[in-house]
């Protein structure tokens, strides 16, 4: 999406040709590929440590740092460089948004027109909202200190993280919708 919206507004001539429909699926397989190789390296794993405290996880999904827990191997060489593939997949497509999201800014604040610059960051501010709600919740739920951690705080925050941000996604996206918005305004008005 960030690739989409940047070459829309900083090369919107060239849309056709970069973005071609080869383009797109190249993206795609890319984005599956990378995701199922991280996938495919932490299943090979969480299934090759040994558990000692049983097999029951405190969570409505496996996590591997629960699971982790629940392993008598000290052994942690092979999660600790499965976490660095993944932090840097994570970093990559971080940065990549990112560099396309300074771009973008920059090629819109130079649009002379005040209406220009609304529709061109209407375009842009959904995604940077779905993107900015995963990220923050991601955070939340990987990044918190062990000290904050208890059984009801994680089952919160994993379903915080993994409930919200595909719940809020339409409901962003469609904001942008003329009707929904025309329909908002009436609810709004009919409140007062």
């Amino acid at each position: 999406m960030a690739y989409d919206r940047y070459v829309a507004i900083c090369r919107p001539l060239h849309y056709g040709t970069l973005l071609s429909s080869r383009a797109c699926v190249q993206m795609a397989a890319g984005a599956w590929g990378s995701s199922l190789l991280n996938a495919l390296l932490h299943t090979a794993n969480t299934f090759s440590i040994p558990l000692c405290q049983g097999n029951a996880v405190g969570q409505f999904f496996c996590e591997i740092p629960h699971i982790l827990k629940l392993s008598c191997s000290h052994s942690c060489l092979q999660e600790v460089g499965i976490v660095v593939i993944t932090t840097c997949l994570i970093l990559g497509c971080f940065m990549f948004i990112v560099l396309s999201y300074v771009q973008i800014f920059r090629a819109v604040l130079r649009i002379p027109s005040e209406q220009g610059r609304h529709k061109a960051f209407s375009m842009c501010l959904p995604h940077l909202a779905v993107v900015s709600l995963f990220v923050s919740t991601g955070m939340c739920a990987y990044l918190k200190p062990p000290s904050l951690s208890s059984p009801s705080l994680d089952v919160v925050v994993a379903v915080v993280y993994a409930v919200v941000p595909p719940a809020v996604n339409p409901l962003i996206y469609s904001l942008r919708n003329k009707e929904l918005k025309d329909a908002l305004r009436k609810v709004s008005v009919g409140q007062k």
